[in-house]
């Protein structure tokens, strides 16, 4: 019997997976690969949903479930507003201490990100060895202002925001600081750490700016698979090619900062797929995309037109220096899941 990897389902299972619901028209958003959340019509405003866990992370997961999840609302052009919480924990392992601090992560990322807690479940179960926590996000949205994946437009620029590895960044410093402490400093290990907060993981900020600037067409959060796959998943849902400059990612430092460079390179990750909360993927008109740009470094967001979008028969490219390229690669398995491999 042949076992399926760790991290998201791969898209050709997952499209066999997906429903086709169009028995109730009350669903403008239903499930479809790229798209970060379902859309249903409550009269005269969108009302928005999604739902993640945080299964990688076991240092900060209460920080990070709100993050995760308010992520894909903003990605849809939409306000986060309600969080409901699932937090599975260990049997033989689990304390008030650690309980408390989860639950007081989760109220202090309510709380900066006016987001209210509804409600949710908790457990103790012999099923998982380390604590799981389940998000469950609300948003709303004006009809006019919703923003899907599937919206980009042949000639469309792909602006990213923050850069890659964000996420990965913190949870290699977290996960492995053990190994970092016998190679690195702890200036370095705390700066990584601290990519949580800043640049941050959340990106209600940078959705907010670029829609306010106009000119945008379609967003995707940039989560497992990193930022070729979330590029290949917008594309998809928006039935189009892609090019991206590998330049702009990997050679610029706004875009792979010193610090994730090091840790993709002491782990041996290729840094085009590993876990990136914390960046968001913008198809935008050409005419707005230096204004979006712009008004994002001006609120000290590094942003950087990486690509453009390009019919669906051209193809999905890297784009390499001297005009060479290769197919765009994506990774239906993170790269960040060697750090936790038994083989």
């Amino acid at each position: 019997m042949q076992y399926l990897p760790i991290g998201k389902l791969k898209h050709d299972l997952l499209k066999k997976l997906l429903p086709i619901c169009d028995v109730n028209t009350d669903v403008i958003v239903g499930p479809q690969i790229g798209e970060d959340a379902a859309v249903m019509d409550i009269g005269d405003k969108y009302l928005v949903a999604t739902s993640d866990p945080i299964t990688f992370a076991t240092e900060d997961i209460g920080w990070y479930v709100v993050c995760v999840n308010s992520n894909d609302i903003a990605a849809m052009g939409a306000t986060p507003k309600w969080l409901l919480v699932t937090l599975l924990l260990p049997e033989s392992a689990t304390t008030t201490d650690m309980v408390e601090d989860i639950m007081a992560q989760i109220t202090d990322a309510c709380f900066q990100f006016n987001i209210a807690l509804c409600g949710g479940h908790t457990e103790i179960t012999p099923t998982v060895t380390q604590p799981v926590v389940i998000g469950q996000m609300i948003g709303v949205v004006d009809k006019d202002a919703l923003v899907t994946s599937s919206g980009g437009s042949v000639n469309d620029d792909l602006i990213l925001t923050k850069g890659v590895g964000i996420e990965a960044t913190a949870i290699i410093a977290r996960e492995c600081e053990n190994q970092l402490k016998e190679k690195y400093d702890t200036q370095l290990l705390n700066n990584a750490k601290n990519y949580l907060i800043d640049p941050g993981i959340s990106v209600i900020k940078d959705a907010e700016i670029a829609v306010a600037t106009g000119g945008v067409h379609a967003m995707h959060d940039v989560t497992e698979g990193g930022v070729t796959t979330a590029v290949h998943e917008l594309a998809t849902a928006s039935n189009l090619g892609a090019l991206i400059y590998s330049e702009k990612l990997l050679n610029s430092s706004k875009m792979y900062s010193d610090i994730t460079k090091t840790l993709c390179e002491m782990f041996q990750l290729s840094p085009l797929g590993v876990i990136s909360s914390g960046a968001l993927l913008i198809a935008s008109d050409p005419d707005y995309s230096d204004m979006i740009c712009q008004k994002l470094n001006n609120a000290a967001i590094d942003a950087e037109i990486i690509g453009k979008l390009t019919p669906l028969n051209a193809g999905k490219w890297l784009a390499h220096a001297e005009n060479n390229k290769e197919p765009l690669p994506i990774f239906e398995t993170d790269e960040i899941t060697k750090l936790f491999s038994t083989e």
